[in-house]
C-alpha cells in the first residue's frame, strides 16, 4: 500500500541538499527554525515520515525501520539529488544513517542532534510503559500520553509557546492520527528478535566508514531518553566529530537551545 509523504522543500534549486530527518512524535515543524536560517543560500528538504505530520496516516502500512529508511531513499531519488548534508534527531538518526549505509556517496556533511543509529536497552520507563500490549496503544494514541506530555518534557531552560505547542500536536489531534506515534515506539528493537534489530545492527555495523565525513554533535544534556550515555557512544564512534554540548538545553534541541544552537549548525553546514 502506497502513502503520500509531505515535505518541505525550501531554498535555490539545486541537485544538493541539507535533509533534516525527524523522529518521534515531532514532524518537519521541529526544523522550521533552522531551514528558515539555512534556505537563503541552500536548499531545505524535511519531509514528514509516513503516518506523522502532515504525511498521509493510514492504519495499514509497513511502520518499520525498514520502510523508512527505503521511503526516504525513494524521496531522495524522485527529487534527483546528488548529494545531502544529514541533520538529524531522534529516530531520525537510524533512519537517516540507514539511508547513509545504503547510498554513502550521497552523504556529504552530517550533524547529529539528541539521537542514535546503534542498538541499546537504555530506555526511559515512560517510553518501555508505553510499549505495553494494550496499555500501550491505550495510552499512546487513546489519551496521547506520548506526543503530550513531550511537549513540555523535552525541554529544560525554557517552555513551548502556545502557539509552538500546537504547532507539534496538530497533526495528532485524535486516535487515528496517532498511528504512527504508537509505531515508532512499538518499532524500537530493544529484543534480539525484533522486526527491526537486524536492520539497525546493519546501521551500526555501517557507521565507521563515515569518519571522514565531516560531522557536528549538537546535544541537550538535560534530555530523559537520550541522555549522556548516547552522547559517550557518539564519541567513542566518532571521535573525530566536533561536540556542542548545551548543559541547559533539553530533547528539543533546536528549540532549548534556540539561536545559539542553530548558529552553530548553519556555520558547520554553510562552512566551505
Amino acid at each position: 500500500m502506497g502513502a503520500r509523504m509531505s515535505y518541505v522543500d525550501e531554498g535555490p534549486r539545486a541537485d544538493e541538499a541539507v535533509l533534516m530527518l525527524h523522529g518521534n512524535p515531532t514532524w518537519s515543524f521541529f526544523y522550521r527554525d533552522l531551514i528558515r536560517d539555512l534556505a537563503p543560500t541552500l536548499r531545505c528538504i524535511a519531509p514528514d515520515h509516513i503516518g506523522m505530520g502532515l504525511s498521509d496516516k493510514p492504519e495499514s502500512y509497513d511502520y518499520t525501520l525498514a520502510r523508512r529508511i527505503a521511503d526516504i531513499e525513494a524521496l531522495i531519488h524522485s527529487l534527483g539529488l546528488k548529494r545531502v548534508h544529514l541533520v538529524v534527531h531522534d529516530w531520525g538518526g537510524a533512519i537517516g544513517f540507514g539511508l547513509a549505509s545504503r547510498r554513502p556517496e550521497w552523504i556529504g556533511k552530517i550533524t547529529i542532534l539528541n539521537t542514535a543509529a546503534f542498538v541499546s536497552d537504555k530506555i526511559p520507563w515512560r517510553i518501555s510503559l508505553c510499549r505495553l500490549p494494550l496499555l500501550g496503544p491505550l495510552l499512546v494514541r487513546g489519551l496521547n500520553a506520548f506526543a503530550g506530555p513531550a511537549t513540555w518534557m523535552s525541554l529544560h531552560q525554557r517552555k513551548l509557546s502556545p502557539d509552538e505547542k500546537c504547532g507539534y500536536l496538530a497533526p495528532y489531534g485524535n486516535w487515528s492520527e496517532r498511528v504512527a506515534v504508537n509505531a515508532f515506539v512499538q518499532d524500537i528493537p530493544l529484543e534480539s528478535d525484533h522486526p527491526s534489530r537486524a536492520i539497525l545492527e546493519q546501521v551500526e555495523d555501517s557507521l565507521p566508514q563515515f569518519s571522514r565525513n565531516p560531522k557536528l554533535i549538537v546535544w541537550g544534556a538535560h534530555d530523559f531518553c537520550f541522555n549522556e550515555h548516547f552522547l559517550t557512544r557518539w564519541k567513542h564512534i566518532f571521535p573525530e566529530a566536533d561536540v556542542f554540548e548545551m548543559k541547559d538545553a533539553g530533547h528539543y534541541v533546536l528549540d532549548d537551545g534556540g539561536e545559539l544552537a542553530r548558529s552553530r549548525i548553519v556555520a558547520f553546514i554553510q562552512k566551505i
